[in-house]
């Protein structure tokens, strides 16, 4: 199984930067995907950045050129680099894990963090 650990939502102004981790811990072999969707209010879940075990990233239209997704592969962590938050970047912000061990495939969702961009 997969526990997953997210930190660093806040509140922050409007061209201000956040910086959210994600980790994961439990009984795996190898994490195939770590990634970061959100959810504002009324809107779908969206993809904002995700990398899977062969190091490619991808990223959310609306955040492409301001967010930047990096990897911790020895501490099976991820961190979102987002720079100049927009109102519009308020969201839930979800971590998601797909890790595989032992023949079976685990995916787990974090409890998610508020990012709040206000003035």
């Amino acid at each position: 199984q997969v526990q997953v650990v997210e930190s660093g939502g806040g509140l922050v102004q409007p061209g201000g930067s956040r910086r959210l981790s994600c980790g994961a811990s439990g009984s795996f072999a190898v994490i195939n995907y770590m990634g970061w969707y959100r959810q504002g209010p009324g809107k779908q879940r969206e993809l904002v950045a995700g990398i899977n075990d062969g190091e490619n990233i991808e990223y959310g239209d609306s955040v492409k050129g301001r967010f930047t997704l990096s990897r911790d592969n020895a501490k099976n962590t991820v961190y979102l680099q987002m720079n100049n938050l927009q109102v519009e970047d308020t969201a839930v912000y979800y971590c998601n894990v797909i890790a595989r061990g032992w023949g079976l495939e685990y995916e787990q969702w974090g409890q998610g963090t508020q990012v709040t961009v206000s003035s």
